[in-house]
C-alpha cells in the first residue's frame, strides 16, 4: 500500500474513498439542545423548533442579532391577539360606525323653499313606457326625447326642430299628446308614457297605423310616428271627430312632404271604422 501524499501543512491527505469510509463509520454527534425559553416568553409551538446550535429564527418576542426585536414576515401571534382584542372591543360599535360612514358618503338633501333640489349629477328615475317599467340614472336636464332614444332605444319619436314646433317627437304622456323634446325626463315620472313602438309591429299593425297606409298618409315617413300618436290622442279624446276637429287635433304637427289630405282622411276613416265596430257589437 503506497504512501499517502502530504499536504502543505505536513499532514497526510486522504483520498476520496478513505474519507467516505471514515465518515460512514464515525459516530453521529449528539444534537445540541435548544436554549430554554426566557422567563415570561412563550415556548416555541409545535413545528417551530430551533435550528442546530439554537440558531433558529427568533420569534418577534425574541432578540435579533443586534439586540432589538426581530420580526418574521406575515402576521405574528402577538399581532393576531392584539387585533382580536381590538375587534372584540369595537364589535358593539361597528354598526354605528358603518352607518356613520355610509351617511357621510350620501350627499346631503338640498332644499329651497321647501322643494328638494336634484342634480346636477345623475339621479335615479323610474318610468312606465308602453306598459313596461324602466329605470335609469339621468341628469335632471335630460329631456324625455333623449331618454327614449339614447337610453331606452325607442327611436320612433324623431328629433327634428328640437324646440317644440314640428311635432315629430310627439308621444303620449298620461294619455295626452306632448312634445318629448320639451318635457324633462324627470317630470315624466309617475305617468304612463306611450310611443309608436307600443301600438303595433310591422307584422301586426294597429288599426290606426293600417289606416295611414291605406290612405297614403305618408311619403318620407319621418314625421309619421308623431302624426300617428297625435291622431291616437285625438281619437281617444273624441271618437267621432269632424273634419274641423281633425284639422285642430293635428295642427301641432308639420308634414314637409305635404300629405295633409291623406293624413286627415286616415283619421276620419279610422273614426268611421270604430263606429261600425261599436255598432256591430251593440247589434
Amino acid at each position: 500500500m503506497g504512501r499517502q501524499p502530504l499536504d502543505s501543512g505536513g499532514s497526510r491527505r486522504e483520498d476520496g474513498d478513505g474519507a467516505a469510509d471514515r465518515a460512514s463509520t464515525a459516530e453521529p454527534r449528539p444534537r445540541e439542545r435548544a436554549a430554554p425559553a426566557s422567563v415570561g416568553m412563550p415556548a416555541p409551538a409545535d413545528g417551530e423548533s430551533a435550528g442546530a446550535g439554537g440558531s433558529g429564527s427568533p420569534d418577534d418576542s425574541g432578540a435579533g442579532a443586534g439586540g432589538g426585536p426581530q420580526r418574521r414576515g406575515g402576521l405574528s401571534r402577538r399581532d393576531f391577539l392584539r387585533s382580536s382584542a381590538v375587534a372584540g372591543a369595537m364589535g358593539p360599535m361597528a354598526p354605528a360606525l358603518l352607518g356613520t360612514a355610509a351617511a357621510l358618503e350620501q350627499p346631503a338633501v338640498r332644499r329651497e323653499a321647501g322643494v328638494e333640489l336634484l342634480g346636477p349629477g345623475p339621479v335615479a328615475m323610474r318610468f312606465t313606457i308602453n306598459g313596461r317599467q324602466h329605470e335609469a340614472r339621468l341628469e335632471p336636464r335630460v329631456t324625455l326625447l333623449d331618454a327614449l332614444r339614447d337610453r331606452f332605444e325607442l327611436t320612433g319619436a324623431k328629433r327634428v326642430c328640437d324646440r317644440g314646433t314640428c311635432g315629430a317627437c310627439t308621444v303620449l304622456l298620461g294619455g295626452k299628446a306632448v312634445y318629448a323634446c320639451s318635457v324633462l325626463a324627470i317630470e315624466a315620472q309617475g305617468r304612463p308614457i306611450a310611443t309608436v313602438e307600443g301600438l303595433g309591429t310591422a307584422e301586426k299593425m294597429h288599426p290606426l297605423q293600417a289606416a295611414f297606409v291605406d290612405n297614403d298618409a305618408l311619403q318620407c315617413g319621418f314625421c309619421t310616428p308623431g302624426f300617428v300618436m297625435a291622431a291616437k290622442a285625438l281619437l281617444d279624446a273624441n271618437p267621432d271627430p269632424t273634419l274641423a276637429d281633425v284639422h285642430r287635433g293635428l295642427s301641432g304637427n308639420f308634414c314637409r312632404c305635404g300629405t295633409y289630405a291623406g293624413l286627415r282622411q286616415a283619421v276620419l276613416s279610422q273614426a268611421a271604422s270604430r263606429r261600425r265596430t261599436a255598432g256591430g257589437s251593440h247589434g
